[in-house]
């Protein structure tokens, strides 16, 4: 498996394992996620792939097959009235086809995307997961994260 920036020609297999990890989520909150959608429309997910302030990695096979991605976003503290002035790296989304987890493609995904971080002169590594989703929250906490805040709702 490689892991590598992203390309356009990755998108379809991003776009099938978005369709994955919404389903993931609409079964712990169906009355937040629709099943079968995705976060982006395939025009959304080309911009992105565009935007250098929210870098995509891939994990795919000899043939390129995208088995795995990471999306991040740096996020900038600068000139804030509260916060040091820092750059985070958020994983905003990262995601294996349900066929290959348990292989340690998510933890060669979360590595790349911690070194980029590091060699981008980022202070911190965040990212958010929906309660609910006990493996990614395992998951997580054996690559070494700790909470850092909660987020809290009440349904009306």
């Amino acid at each position: 498996m490689n892991i590598r920036p992203a390309e356009k020609d990755d998108a379809d297999g991003i776009l099938s394992l978005l369709v994955q990890v919404n389903n993931v989520h609409n079964a712990a909150r169906p009355d937040l996620f629709i099943k079968n959608r995705t976060k982006y429309t395939k025009d959304e997910l080309l911009s992105v792939l565009d935007d250098k302030n929210r870098p995509v990695f891939v994990a795919a096979d000899n043939e390129n097959k995208v088995a795995g991605y990471c999306f991040g976003i740096f996020q900038s503290h600068k000139e804030d009235n509260n916060f040091p002035d820092i750059t985070t790296f958020y994983i905003d989304d990262l995601c294996v086809d349900e066929t290959q987890r348990g292989t340690h493609i998510g933890k060669a995904l979360y590595e790349f995307a911690k070194n980029f971080a590091r060699e981008n002169g980022c202070y911190n590594l965040t990212l958010n997961v929906w309660n609910g989703n006990d493996s990614a929250i395992h998951f997580y906490e054996k690559c070494g994260l700790r909470v850092q805040k909660y987020g809290l709702e009440e349904i009306l």
